[in-house]
């Protein structure tokens, strides 16, 4: 079975274009913020920037960064065909951005007590993609 196979008849997978200049600045080492600066419709960038946030104790700011990162990704989903549901495949480096900043909006939602949030994005991460579920949970 491949990642694209529809078995159960639902809507196919949504795949996002690459966006390679963000994600290289990103992969040399460049500064989250001057990344999301320079192309502000990077989830990645928006994820990244809500990581180190996190890591350093600033969990409102995470939050912040994350919610960002979603809806970034939520539009970039509708543009590539997506209709609200449907799996957003991990295995597909392009959606990682989005599905990193899910996580991120998840676990900043926990962290500062929005725990119908929390469980309404970490559903949504699992029923995109149980592989980065598995992944950000283990």
């Amino acid at each position: 079975m491949t990642i694209d196979q529809n078995l159960f008849g639902g809507p196919e997978p949504t795949l996002l274009p690459d966006e390679p200049e963000p994600r290289t600045l990103l992969e040399s080492g460049t500064d989250p913020s001057e990344v999301a600066a320079k192309y502000p419709k990077s989830s990645a960038a928006w994820a990244a920037l809500a990581d180190r946030a996190f890591a350093a104790g600033s969990v409102v700011e995470s939050y912040a960064y994350a919610r960002t990162g979603y809806h970034r990704g939520l539009d970039a989903l509708r543009k590539a065909g997506w209709r609200g549901h449907g799996p957003v495949p991990w295995e597909h480096e392009p959606n990682q951005g989005f599905l990193r900043a899910l996580n991120a909006l998840a676990r900043a939602a926990g962290a500062i007590g929005e725990e119908e949030e929390h469980v309404r994005c970490t559903l949504f991460l699992r029923d995109s993609s149980k592989t980065a579920a598995d992944l950000f949970e283990g």
